[in-house]
């Protein structure tokens, strides 16, 4: 058991705090404890001295204190991490269908009460990033209580990758890396950084060590079935592929074309591979989205009755929101012009600081200025195994409108 040193926050702190709110700043912490060092747990106190959290320390972060237990009688033992990754498994295991435990996020951050923690699961491969130095610290403990949990409930594991590849990591005071997480639970001759999964009843090769992220984008797997519900007897635009997912899935249900355009040659490579995996028939186009959809409108092309857009996020921080509201409406606006009367839009941001109700604001702007009404026939979010927490508006990024034009 871990014992900790104490810190004393701000009651403006205090009331974010006991609202739902995991993140305590370097502004707010009025008193740490001597001897508390990086990434040691602390009991958090209001100013009065009453208990409010325990969390992780970081005094190099500007988030400085990461609260991800409110229970003043919990112990920090091999028992405790246990019990919080069997609670993040057995979610996955009640709201997903049994087939998407192939792949799916096993844990997402604060969503699991485990701060700057992300562990998705391939085939029998996970994929974990881990960005607080709590976390980091202890590691070995949780990621060997995870491979536990799974192995008790039959989800074997094979080999765990560290995807820690990311400039955010310097923020914490830690080192970017990646490679194979040693466990005694694993196989060491097992060791693979390619998985094949299967979603939505499609077949991919996912690559840990170079693929984006942690390898493959798991939060549109119930959009993609969405769209591609619609996408019956249509010509589909896919835009910004990456994988081939989008357009791999309207071509299962049944469009009459499908065209995927990446800027990226290893996307296109990777969407034309996964389309022979799968025996469908996808036209494959390395280009700049923009300049695509510019090329289309002025062409007066309207080849493409059914576009899908989902772009990367076109903005990580709140200073540069307004250049990727821009964005967003400069390819929603090209492809609502492009779209006959009739013809359907899919899209999407995957930006948090582009909250919903200005993505909102932007379609509208854009219809209004391509001269075009919109009939919405869906509004989705990211899928349940990226749930959002209501008191932390950090875990809700994606969002994904299904449109007709009129």
């Amino acid at each position: 058991m871990e014992k900790c040193k104490e810190a004393v926050i701000t009651k403006r702190a205090e009331l974010a705090a006991r609202g739902g709110h995991p993140w305590i700043y370097s502004t707010e912490v009025m008193k740490v404890e001597e001897g508390a060092e990086p990434g040691d747990l602390v009991r958090v106190l209001s100013v009065k001295g009453k208990f409010v959290g325990t969390g992780f320390y970081n005094p190099h972060s500007k988030i400085t204190i990461r609260i991800f237990s409110v229970n003043a009688n919990d112990t920090f033992d091999t028992a405790f991490w246990k019990r919080r990754m069997a609670y993040a498994v057995d979610y996955r295991l009640q709201v997903m269908r049994p087939e998407d435990m192939n792949c799916c996020r096993l844990v997402f951050g604060e969503a699991d009460q485990m701060p700057g923690l992300t562990v998705d699961r391939f085939g029998t491969v996970l994929s974990v990033q881990i960005l607080s130095l709590g976390i980091e610290k202890r590691k070995d403990v949780i990621l060997n209580a995870l491979i536990e949990v799974l192995n008790e409930r039959n989800l074997h594991v094979s080999a765990v990758y560290e995807r820690n590849d990311v400039k955010i990591r310097e923020l914490e005071g830690m080192e970017q890396f990646k490679g194979f997480f040693n466990s005694p639970l694993l196989d060491p001759k097992a060791k693979t950084t390619t998985a094949g999964i299967v979603e939505n009843g499609i077949r991919y090769t996912v690559d840990v060590e170079n693929g984006q992220k942690t390898g493959f984008f798991l939060d549109q797997k119930f959009n993609r079935l969405a769209a591609a519900a619609i996408a019956r007897n249509r010509h589909v635009l896919d835009c910004f592929t990456h994988t081939g997912a989008f357009a791999l899935n309207a071509a299962k249900g049944g469009a009459a074309s499908v065209t995927a355009v990446d800027i990226s040659q290893e996307a296109v490579d990777m969407t034309k591979k996964n389309a022979e995996a799968n025996n469908l028939d996808i036209d494959v186009v390395k280009a700049d989205v923009f300049d695509y959809l510019v090329k289309l409108d002025q062409e007066h092309n309207h080849d493409f009755d059914y576009i899908i857009l989902d772009p990367p996020a076109f903005t990580k921080s709140g200073k540069t929101v307004h250049e990727a509201f821009r964005g967003y409406k400069e390819i929603n606006y090209r492809a609502m012009k492009i779209l006959p009367r009739g013809g359907y839009l899919a899209t999407c941001s995957c930006s948090h600081f582009v909250g919903e109700e200005l993505f909102v604001k932007m379609v509208k702007e854009a219809a209004r200025d391509a001269g075009v009404t919109l009939r919405q026939i869906e509004f989705r979010q990211q899928a349940p195994d990226h749930p959002i927490l209501m008191t932390v508006p950090e875990t809700y990024y994606l969002k994904f409108f299904l449109f007709q034009i009129v």
